[in-house]
């Protein structure tokens, strides 16, 4: 599946409740997915399982909010295209 595809799956499921509950709060929601992810993260020994869900929980906030924004996720990767964004260089050379 592409980033592409996500993100609009993402929009299929959940853009008509996150569009009416307002970027402020979808982007709290977001935060607070983050927050799982880090606890995650931290634990040890670490529950692949969990860390995998925690990952996938973060990025469908990040797509639901950038589509709210009338961003494409796929067009923002490609600013890392060419490497790091300030210097081109891979590995960053700044």
């Amino acid at each position: 599946m592409t980033i592409e595809v996500f993100q609009k799956k993402i929009e299929d499921i959940y853009y008509t409740r996150d569009a009416e509950r307002g970027v402020p709060m979808t982007f709290t929601w977001f935060v607070e997915e983050v927050g799982e992810l880090a606890k995650e993260i931290r634990k040890q020994p670490q529950d692949m399982t969990r860390l995998r869900e925690e990952f996938a929980d973060v990025f469908a906030w990040l797509a639901t909010l950038a589509s709210l924004l009338g961003i494409s996720l796929e067009d923002a990767a490609k600013i890392y295209a060419e490497g790091c964004p300030k210097c081109k260089s891979t590995p960053c050379d700044c």
